[in-house]
């Protein structure tokens, strides 16, 4: 944990990228050949100590404690997603300086509270949060207000906000089936898709793991796919035209590359 503080404060932060890679990241392991054989072999997300050690930690953003938390991490200092943050106000400034977007699996409202700084000052901000129930209730008691909502189903909240993007955060490798769930998505006709904090081979055939969360911040894993970047945007191909794409901030234990992607629909450009 030294080590970790006096780096983050005093290296720069491609000598900080590096030190992670070499630390290992983000830490998948197996090779399964189903979703159910996976989730047999890891915690799952539903743990209650997960939602208890997350609310914790928005709660304490919420009251100006820290500027964001992610994973029930605290952060004090800004380490954004700028490509993410760019791509909000490049949607927000052509839609009349005005952003409706839905966070698929957003926990408890993590990334808006990481850019709303940002994001405030335009004249119109609704960020609908999409995830599970458990986190939909915590949502709506404690952090709902004029511009955070909470849904637990992707529909509702599509036929109720009208957003005009999507974003999913770190969110894809976490689902049974990403490649079907893209093809839903891409079929609901969003005019925005932004992807973010996604692990991708840029050769090798897709692989199911296991990640395995540091016992520092929780004790859990998941069942991860790493998913293949040809055919990742393979999906997209057609309805979409690429904007923008490039690194994420995650590393992993495994030659696998984080990125992100900023996607426009082609025939409400």
């Amino acid at each position: 944990m030294l080590v970790r503080s006096v780096l983050k404060r005093y290296i720069h932060p491609p000598l900080l990228r590096l030190y992670r890679r070499i630390a290992g990241g983000v830490r998948f392991s197996g090779n399964y050949a189903s979703w159910e054989e996976a989730a047999r072999r890891a915690t799952g997300y539903g743990s209650p100590e997960i939602i208890k050690r997350v609310t914790e930690a928005a709660l304490k953003v919420k009251e100006g404690e820290a500027l964001y938390e992610r994973d029930s991490v605290l952060f004090t200092r800004p380490q954004y997603s700028w490509p993410i943050i760019a791509g909000l106000l490049w949607i927000a400034a052509q839609k009349g300086n005005r952003l409706n977007i839905v966070d698929f699996g957003g926990s408890l409202g993590s990334s808006y509270f990481q850019a709303r700084r940002f994001l405030l000052p335009l004249g119109a901000c609704n960020w609908s949060v999409v995830e599970q129930k458990h986190f939909v209730e915590t949502g709506r008691r404690y952090f709902e207000d004029d511009h955070l909502r909470f849904y637990d189903e992707l529909d509702a909240c599509i036929g109720r906000e009208k957003p005009d993007a999507i974003l999913l955060s770190s969110v894809l490798q976490y689902l049974p089936d990403p490649g079907a769930f893209i093809d839903t998505l891409v079929d609901k006709g969003l005019e925005f898709i932004l992807v973010d904090r996604t692990p991708f081979f840029l050769s090798k055939k897709e692989r199911l793991t296991i990640q395995k969360v540091p016992s520092w911040i929780y004790s859990a894993s998941y069942p991860a796919w790493i998913m293949n970047l040809g055919r990742f945007q393979d999906r997209f191909a057609g309805p979409y035209e690429l904007i923008a794409e490039f690194e994420s901030a995650d590393t992993a234990n495994i030659p696998a590359e984080f990125k992100g992607f900023i996607y426009r629909r082609k025939d409400r450009a």
